[in-house]
């Protein structure tokens, strides 16, 4: 072994780095200039050897500033002192943290530097169809249509202000929720305890910790007093972990990952005091490593994201496909080629429908206002439609499908009395529902068993938030649910003897204020409060404990934890060796209310819903089968057994799975990549720093607003604000519907180019004259598709939409039943004007009053495709006339903005028109309406077709005898 000393300079500061050879590996410590440094003492080469060797699986000493947690836990905390050069009685000198912040940097994470608010407006322009348009308006401009260029231009600005808008606003969301994140810390620096800043501290620096507090950074602890910390947000494990200063070694590691050793930045003081060394800040920390493995995750582009560029794609191909077309019929005609080019590139701009990327963005806009009042926040514009085609949602259990507060749901007292626990977490909301009957004596005893378990208590419940230990608030906020609140004011405090592993029972005495009786107040373990007791209580007597009933008290306590209850026995009596059992709660984490119908209804359209969990099996399966998932075998996996499996493996065993526990964020991300390596759309749901990773990488990640992390949040796509699990069904509700409502906008915008492009093509290539002029079709173009398409994006969630299963990503966006649609649509709508048009035209002359009925034409039958294409299937008298005021509202505008072009001498003028007599609306009317006739008659031959197939209805298969009654009823 060889230890030499160098000097080192880095930013300009001088340092000296103490070099040791141990096997080949140098472990470098810095050393600073600062006075406590100097006058603390260096390890010597006998020190070295010794640290080193006891380090965690002979790994010896980390190199650099930082020590990992693993490493300090398998090494006393005076040797992590002096690897640290810090004092444990004194802190470290103002000076040495200042040096070792400008080598090692501020205690928070490198986040990418914010873009400037113009390279975010220009990044909205980077979608294909987007750059599709660009083009478009590029060969318009130099065509000299400038018309057609200034229409396109303002469809894509529109498009690219509205979403820089939302973006804006999910930003500032997200930075308030930012500042919810605690950022000072007690910490001892230069002999005094002061308040920090978290992202001030350095490796070195000694932390104190009181019940309360954040963990500020990866702390060795070297003084722990009654201290247990909430680690849920890493492992899931709902109890708070005990800790303490003791040396762990590699056959003391939990299952969990968590150390008893080590608190972990990020984690929260439940009880108790304590006192620790930081080991690593920032990035180094155990929360640092999570955050870079989540920003090497790439976030998966949306499946609406992908349709649109297949459109895109499809679109272009399609342009010069019609060019094609276009040019090789002109020539048969004979028309000059240079007339036919310009003829054929404008009917291709033309084509593109410009409106699409509008009412997608606003449709998008929409949803993410509705879901915002349904306490959801949607970051993505793109997000909320994925929605709607999750296949598969991964949900963390502890504070997602539970609520992360410790409930007792059951009670039994000694006299067998069973009752049933209502409401979840520390409010008063609830009450106990006696399952034999309530009587007297039953409630008495009721009564009893919580006042003791109250009393026997050091948690506080201030104002539904708790204080001290989650096992104690649940007995505590049981008491005030039956009534039993102050009950620590009856009785003095005298003795208490604290709960340890080793008794596992917490007793303490105490003297009636009114009576003087002393008393001994236990509870604990059923097995250890038994094996105290000598009588329990049985119709207001007190009766010897004898061995039968020990056996029957037990069997109980074991059928409880069988469901995954926390059992608690509870007594009292005149001393710790003579005490009467009085009977025990079932305490859990229970499921949210709504978590188990939300559940049932996704699993019911065809979404799996798996829970993944870092909590042990009997508490994981409990609580899936109390929120209605499948458990048995072939369903629940470890995350040990995840391991072990290769990706074929898992790739067999992931579809029915459907519980996994004992997870790492390691296992969580294997089990969303194998998810979607079989083509599922998987959203996956957690609160916690152990579920950032698999947030990122799935295709929807969801985060808790108000138990989350901020982490979590950062990685996530969407924010529960009121964490509640049923708020994810609305979410996936919304996505279809937008999904649904962007269809009928395709369907109609399809039909409405269709017809427009056929007018123009069919005039200009046999030699007729323009049916339309070009300020009729702009106004077409900008007014009359414009507000109409619009609102088709407003309508309202079909109940229908929210039972249908997850669309197929895999299919286009404009399908083969759309097109169908759309041609027949336009087949009318094209015979229709072209009939008027040429019975207009008898003298062979295109006068106003043949293009004003021509024109007029156009738009009635644009408006009763509109009401037409509401739904794809369902009936405009089924869905309602008025429950799209939107559409409404639009209509009745287009039709006042048509009687505006008819009708006032200025618009006359402008557009070429002239008054029509009220016997020719009545015509149009007449004749327009047809489309809408044809569409009904077209939707009622599907339906029978469907019915007759026994084809999903109202979200479940019907057989087709019953299909056929549902027809004759339909009729």
């Amino acid at each position: 072994m060889s230890m030499k000393l160098s000097a080192r300079s880095q930013r300009g500061n001088p340092y000296a780095t103490l070099e040791k050879m141990q096997n080949g590996h140098a472990t470098t410590v810095y050393l600073g200039e600062g006075p406590g440094l100097l006058s603390s003492p260096t390890p010597s080469s006998e020190e070295t050897q010794s640290t080193t060797s006891q380090g965690a699986e002979g790994k010896g000493v980390p190199s650099g500033m930082w020590v990992n947690g693993r490493e300090a836990s398998g090494l006393p905390w005076e040797e992590v002192a002096r690897l640290l050069v810090t004092d444990t009685n004194s802190g470290l000198p103002s000076r040495e943290v200042m040096t070792r912040r400008q080598v090692i940097g501020y205690n928070e994470f490198s986040e990418a530097e914010d873009d400037p608010l113009w390279k975010k407006y220009l990044g909205q322009f980077k979608e294909p169809l987007i750059l599709l348009l660009l083009a478009s308006a590029f060969v318009s401009l130099c065509m000299s249509q400038f018309d057609d260029a200034v229409v396109i231009t303002l469809a894509i600005v529109i498009v690219a202000t509205v979403a820089f808008i939302q973006e804006l606003r999910t930003d500032k969301a997200l930075e308030e929720l930012k500042k919810q994140v605690p950022v000072t810390c007690m910490c001892l620096r230069d002999g005094n305890v002061n308040e920090y800043q978290a992202r001030e501290l350095v490796p070195g620096d000694i932390v104190h910790l009181n019940i309360g507090d954040r963990v500020p950074a990866d702390l060795r602890l070297f003084e722990a007093n009654d201290l247990s910390i909430d680690e849920s947000s890493f492992t899931g494990e709902t109890e708070p972990a005990d800790k303490n200063n003791n040396l762990v070694t590699t056959s003391t590691y939990g299952t969990s990952g968590s150390l008893a050793n080590v608190a972990y930045m990020g984690t929260f003081v439940r009880t108790g005091r304590g006192k620790g060394i930081v080991i690593s800040t920032g990035e180094k920390s155990q929360f640092g490593e999570l955050f870079k493995m989540m920003m090497e995750e790439e976030a998966p582009r949306t499946p609406l994201q992908k349709n649109m560029d297949e459109l895109a794609k499809k679109l272009s191909i399609f342009s010069f496909c019609f060019i094609g077309v276009v040019f090789a019929l002109g020539l048969y005609q004979g028309i000059p080629i240079h007339k036919i080019f310009n003829i054929a590139v404008s009917l291709a701009v033309a084509a593109i429908p410009e409106g699409l990327p509008i009412v997608v963005t606003m449709t998008l806009c929409l949803g993410i206002r509705r879901m915002a009042q349904r306490s959801a926040l949607v970051k993505g514009l793109h997000t909320v439609e994925t929605l709607g085609c999750v296949t598969t949602v991964c949900s963390d259990k502890t504070g997602t499908l539970t609520k992360n507060e410790m409930t007792v749901t059951s009670i039994i007292t000694s006299e067998g009395d069973e009752c049933h626990v209502t409401g979840v977490g520390y409010s008063s909301d609830g009450c106990i529902v006696f399952e034999g009957g309530y009587s007297d004596l039953a409630n008495e005893a009721v009564t009893k068993l919580l006042e003791t378990g109250a009393v026997c208590n050091n948690a506080e419940i201030v104002g539904d938030q708790l204080l001290g230990q989650p096992t104690e608030g649940a007995i505590l906020a049981a008491a005030i649910k039956h009534g039993v609140y102050n009950a620590r004011d009856k009785y003095q405090r005298l003795e208490e003897m604290p709960f340890s592993s080793e008794n596992k029972k917490m007793s303490v005495k105490i003297r009636n204020k009114k009576t003087g009786e002393v008393e001994w107040l236990v509870k604990g373990s059923v097995e250890a409060v038994l094996a105290s007791c000598t009588q329990y209580n049985q119709s207001m007597a007190t009766l010897p404990l004898s061995q039968e009933k020990c056996q029957q008290i037990m069997s109980a306590c074991i059928d409880r934890g069988r469901q995954g209850l926390r059992v608690v026995g509870i007594a009292r009596g005149p001393s710790t060796s003579e005490l009467s059992y009085m009977g025990m709660v079932g305490i859990m984490d229970p499921p949210r209310e709504g978590a188990r119908s939300s559940v049932t209804t996704l699993q019911s359209t065809g979404v799996s819903v798996k829970m993944v969990t870092g909590d042990a099996q009997e508490t994981a399966c409990a609580i899936a089968q109390a929120v209605g998932l499948r458990v048995g075998p072939g369903t629940v996996y470890s995350g040990d057994q995840v391991d072990s499996m290769d990706e074929r493996v898992l790739l067999g065993i992931i579809q029915d799975a459907t519980v996994f526990y004992r997870v790492s964020p390691r296992h969580k991300l294997r089990i969303v990549k194998a998810l979607q390596d079989r083509g599922e759309i998987v959203s996956m749901t957690g609160d916690g720093v152990n579920d950032v990773v698999a947030l990122k990488r799935s295709d929807i990640g969801i985060a808790m607003g108000k138990m989350g992390s901020a982490v979590s949040k950062e990685a996530a796509d969407m924010i529960l604000n009121d964490d509640n699990f049923t708020t994810i069904l609305a979410a996936i509700e919304e996505g279809k519907c937008i999904y649904h409502n962007i269809t009928n906008f395709v369907q109609f915008q399809v039909s409405t180019s269709l017809v427009a492009l056929s007018l123009i093509a069919l005039s200009t290539l046999f030699g007729l004259p323009s049916p339309l002029n070009p300020m009729q079709i702009l106004l077409i173009n900008v007014i009359m598709d414009g507000p109409p398409a619009l609102t088709l994006g407003m309508e309202p969630i079909d109940e229908d939409v929210k039972v249908q299963p997850p669309r197929d990503t895999k299919k286009d966006l404009i399908t083969p039943k759309i097109i169908r649609n759309c041609v027949i649509s336009a087949a009318v709508i094209i015979c229709g004007t072209m009939w008027v048009f040429r019975s207009e035209m008898m003298d062979g002359v295109v006068t106003a009053r043949d293009t004003t009925m021509t024109f007029s034409c156009f738009v009635m039958y644009d408006m009763f495709n509109a009401m037409s294409c509401r739904s794809e299937g369902k009936s405009v008298l089924e869905i309602g006339l008025t429950t799209n005021w939107y559409l409404f509202i639009a209509l009745t505008a287009t039709i006042g903005c048509l009687l505006g072009v008819v009708y006032l001498p200025f618009l006359q003028w402008v557009f070429q028109t002239e008054g029509l007599h009220i016997t020719d609306w009545i015509y149009l009317l007449c004749l327009t309406s047809t489309v809408l006739l044809v569409s009904e008659l077209r939707k009622f031959l599907d339906r029978r077709q469907e019915y007759s197939k026994g084809i999903l209805k109202k979200g479940f298969w019907v057989s087709k005898k019953s299909a056929k009654a549902n027809w004759m009823d339909a009729v």
